[in-house]
């Protein structure tokens, strides 16, 4: 009991010329919040289970940036109007040689001044969409491994949301020491003692930090069953 617990706590370890290592998802999500405001939905109904098609996780409330949007939007349908007849002016203008330098150069920093308000307003218009999107969350194909907002809780830029897990394929990590890199290499990779057709996914090439004298191996096992289970893994 003892050895088996020590063999989770760290992951992986060698026994002779045999690694062990624990089954995890290949990749994991942290989802934290880029705006701030009140929860208005919360999915439980999917913590702890798998999302095959585009569900909604979470959503923030965006009554405001809604209205905002569609107001920014009229504004911008209205200044283009402004510009289009000021541009018009000035084009007019510029061909009248009686028209003094002065008038004309007046005429044309009207044109500038409402071309640089549309782009402000391209900007605020850019920002609010970017807003109203970050305040709903789907995901698809993710395991929902974690919900940490509830409906009615208030959350600001860096609040954690949920966690998800990509179960589609699934990871082996173990510490090979340096000078096995050659000969383990191109070796058939055997799993609780039965061959298997899996490489070598990557190697580090660069000591770990802590196991100074080891490279990080990972091995990709496509669509595990079982996770977070300890793996037997050989080199032969």
């Amino acid at each position: 009991m003892k050895i088996i617990s020590f063999v989770l706590f760290l992951c992986s370890f060698v026994f002779g010329m045999e690694y062990y290592s624990k089954l995890e998802p290949y990749n994991n999500y942290v989802v934290k919040s880029a705006v701030s405001g009140k929860i208005i939905f919360s999915n439980d109904e999917v913590e702890g289970k798998s999302v095959n098609k585009k569900t909604k996780i979470i959503e923030i409330d965006h009554a405001v940036d809604k209205i905002d949007l569609a107001q920014t939007k009229n504004k911008l349908e209205v200044l283009n109007s402004m510009l289009d007849i000021q541009e018009k002016n000035y084009n007019r203008l510029y061909k009248i040689s009686s028209k003094s330098a002065f008038e004309k150069d007046n005429q044309k920093i009207q044109v500038l001044n409402l071309q640089s308000s549309k782009s402000d307003l391209l900007i605020k218009i850019a920002n609010l969409e970017d807003t109203i999107k970050n305040k709903q969350l789907f995901e698809e194909n993710m395991y929902i491994y974690n919900i940490s907002v509830k409906k009615g809780d208030y959350v600001t830029p860096g609040t954690l949301l949920y966690e998800s897990k990509d179960l589609s394929k699934g990871k082996l990590e173990v510490f090979i020491p340096i000078s096995d890199y050659d000969s383990i290499s191109n070796k058939t990779i055997y799993l609780d003692g039965q061959k298997s057709d899996l490489k070598i996914d990557k190697i580090y090439k660069v000591a770990d930090s802590k196991h100074i004298s080891s490279y990080k191996v990972e091995i990709v096992v496509d669509k595990p069953k079982v996770f977070s289970r300890l793996v037997k893994i050989e080199f032969k």
